[in-house]
């Protein structure tokens, strides 16, 4: 089974993919998605407290933690790398792969700093490219809601990044002394007749309006045949009402995750003595290590591979 997590400022959504029935050999494609989870980001917690917290998700679904053989984060918390990275290899015993700039990702990105696109937006568009075809744009509500563009090359030509409807709610809720939080809502009717119904009216009619504004410039630029796809927490909210989203896929960042885990890591010899082998294959550039030379686990974008220790003498599974 494969592990991914896309790590948002606000929510962690982890997913399992499990391989095809009727896959074989050494690097199974993993292409079911049997169980999937949304938390709450939380900067302070330990290495033990989100280790605990995976594993009680997993038993909740009747997963095991040893049927994990790779596990693929997308993170855009930089403070949580070196916190998972740790959860990943105590709890798991596995190197995770995290996709960062020299990742092949199978998409040129145009980007003039491609260091500066967020991992999150090229999986997304990947995905997008991937299942439905381009010229396409993905649109993440997440804590920022991101239009992210492909051509219909499949290259990843740029977007725009505005406020989430979270932080357009709070900046109300916080500068206002008499207005309450409410439910982020599509209410009943435009006109509110009381201040609560007001407040969402103007939430969320006026979240539609910046959404459906900025695309109809996007596809000026790109064409009409462009496909629009929403993805993150208040997708399906915005996206039936959207004039020009015309697809809601739920899972689009754990996919794109899964996609790249597969072009990354087709191909690397797989040794059933350890579980370290779960790391992919060296990335696009680097250099494949002969079976001849003096370190046969070799590297892969300077993160080392298993060992032959760690191979000849797996390490015991964490109890905890």
């Amino acid at each position: 089974m494969l592990l991914v997590l896309d790590v948002g400022n606000t929510n962690t959504v982890l997913g399992v993919f499990a391989a095809a029935e009727s896959a074989k050999g050494d690097n199974p494609q993993f292409e079911r998605l049997v169980a999937n989870w949304r938390v709450t980001t939380i900067l302070p917690q330990t290495v033990d407290e989100y280790g605990v917290l995976f594993r009680n998700l997993f038993a909740m679904d009747a997963i095991e933690v040893s049927q994990v053989s790779g596990i693929v984060i997308s993170s855009v918390v930089p403070p949580l790398d070196s916190t998972l990275r740790q959860v990943c290899e105590r709890y798991f015993d596995l190197k995770p792969f995290f996709i960062e700039p020299g990742v092949k990702t199978g998409m040129p990105v145009l980007y003039d700093n491609p260091a500066e696109v967020g991992a999150d937006r090229i999986v997304n568009s990947v995905a997008a490219f991937e299942k439905y075809g381009g010229p396409c744009i993905s649109v993440d509500f997440g804590t920022a809601t991101t239009f992210d563009c492909v051509s219909a090359r499949g290259e990843y030509i740029g977007g725009v990044i505005s406020p989430g409807i979270g932080i357009s709610a709070e900046a109300l809720f916080g500068r206002t002394a008499r207005l309450q939080r409410v439910d982020i809502r599509k209410p009943v009717r435009v006109i509110g007749t009381n201040t609560v119904a007001s407040m969402q009216s103007g939430l969320y009619y006026g979240y539609l309006g910046l959404v459906d504004g900025i695309l109809e410039l996007l596809l000026a630029e790109m064409g009409s045949e462009c496909k629009v796809v929403a993805t993150g927490g208040l997708a399906r909210l915005f996206g039936d009402g959207s004039k020009y989203i015309k697809s809601v896929d739920d899972f689009l960042t754990l996919e794109g995750l899964r996609i790249i885990w597969g072009r990354n890591a087709a191909g690397r010899p797989r040794h059933a003595e350890s579980r370290q082998t779960g790391v992919p294959r060296p990335l696009a550039g680097d250099s494949a290590p002969s079976p001849n030379t003096a370190n046969p686990a070799g590297t892969a974008s300077g993160r080392p591979a298993a060992i032959k220790k760690a191979a000849a003498e797996p390490k015991p599974r964490s109890s905890r």
